[in-house]
């Protein structure tokens, strides 16, 4: 239904293919030299691993003439890194690197797939400790409808309409998909969803069962989700807010509604510790990820990738792009993704959980 779009989401899944291969058939860029000390190569090569709604932004911000190489190169007798990157699911991406992939710095969706990177013994680091909690940049969980809103979606408790087809992706492949479920079952813990009381993990789960009963696709990302909206499929998506205006800037008819409660969705961007040092490329990685934080680099999140500030009460008040959220609460909120992800939500007993098996079976 909606053209514009789909001829860049196409590009990504071909570009994330090459990158893989490239990755995976490329010599080391380090040479080891006296005493077992690595000697950088005159281009060193940095693999990124990414979830699958950044690529326009990291083209940008990765792109041999963006003001990380330029500045490099003038600071390192011309010295030209080289990124390679990959595409996908936030889960996936993880466990891919978890399971081999030699990515130097990884850009995910959610702090728990970084977690996962780190308990492998790949990032040695205290990442968390790290500038701004290593996030790059801020956004939010909102819903993807037709033209004209005929289903006349406001806020979650209009999801649960009967005979209503939604898309979200899978939560264990993606991390948007977990980031949709913690919106919901936090603005019902909030009391900001109508017929929902606040602070009930049982009313929680009740709302979360209602709107995945309407759950028709759980496709393996929040791009492919979204691919699958704009061919047509479904009466509404739940997904990023700023993968929507790329799409309206791209001349897509998606309309954007932001619900009243919604979760600050924090994204972490980290070096891979033993796969940068053992490359060579450990300075460079880190000095990349620093640079993410600059005022330049976050220019380009919100110019390129309409995303909003780092810090969450100057991103609830909305850019040139972004709509202003009622209420814009953050998973500290809501005891953290640790007790999110073992107990409340995702745990054995945890909201979703349960909600999932008495919606699907």
């Amino acid at each position: 239904m909606f053209p514009s779009r789909q001829p860049r989401r196409f590009a990504v899944a071909a570009f994330s293919l090459l990158a893989i291969v490239a990755a995976a058939c490329s010599t080391s860029t380090a040479a080891t030299g006296n005493g077992g000390k690595c000697k950088p190569a005159a281009s060193p090569v940095l693999t990124l691993a990414a979830y699958s709604n950044v690529y326009d932004v990291y083209g940008k911000l990765t792109s041999s003439s963006g003001t990380f190489i330029t500045d490099w190169k003038a600071k390192h007798n011309d010295q030209t890194p080289i990124f390679q990157a990959s595409y996908g699911g936030s889960t996936t991406q993880a466990e891919n690197v978890v399971n081999g992939f030699k990515a130097d710095i990884v850009a995910l969706s959610l702090d728990p797939d970084v977690e996962t990177i780190q308990k492998a013994g790949l990032i040695t680091h205290n990442w968390k400790n790290d500038l701004d909690a290593s996030h790059v940049a801020t956004s939010a969980v909102v819903f993807d409808v037709r033209p004209g809103n005929p289903k006349h979606i406001q806020n979650w408790n209009d999801l649960t309409q009967p005979g209503l087809q939604i898309l979200t992706p899978d939560p264990a492949q993606s991390g948007g998909a977990r980031w949709n479920i913690v919106a919901a079952y936090g603005a019902a813990m909030r009391g900001q969803v109508p017929g929902y009381k606040a602070n009930d993990p049982a009313d929680a789960q009740r709302l979360l069962e209602g709107i995945f009963k309407n759950v028709t696709v759980l496709d393996k990302s929040a791009n492919d989700s979204l691919k699958n909206f704009d061919s047509g499929n479904g009466d509404v998506a739940i997904t990023y807010d700023y993968a929507l205006q790329q799409a309206k800037a791209a001349g897509g008819e998606d309309q954007i509604v932001v619900p009243p409660s919604t979760v600050a969705i924090q994204t972490p961007t980290v070096v891979v510790d033993k796969n940068a040092q053992e490359h060579c490329v450990l300075p460079l990685a880190n000095a990349f990820v620093k640079y993410l934080h600059t005022p330049d680099a976050q220019d380009t999140f919100q110019s390129v990738g309409f995303e909003r500030p780092i810090d969450v009460a100057t991103a609830k008040k909305g850019t040139d792009n972004e709509p202003s959220i009622k209420d814009f609460f953050t998973t500290d909120q809501l005891g953290g993704w640790d007790k999110l992800q073992s107990d409340t939500v995702f745990g054995p007993n945890g909201a979703f959980t349960k909600a999932f098996k008495a919606a699907k079976g």
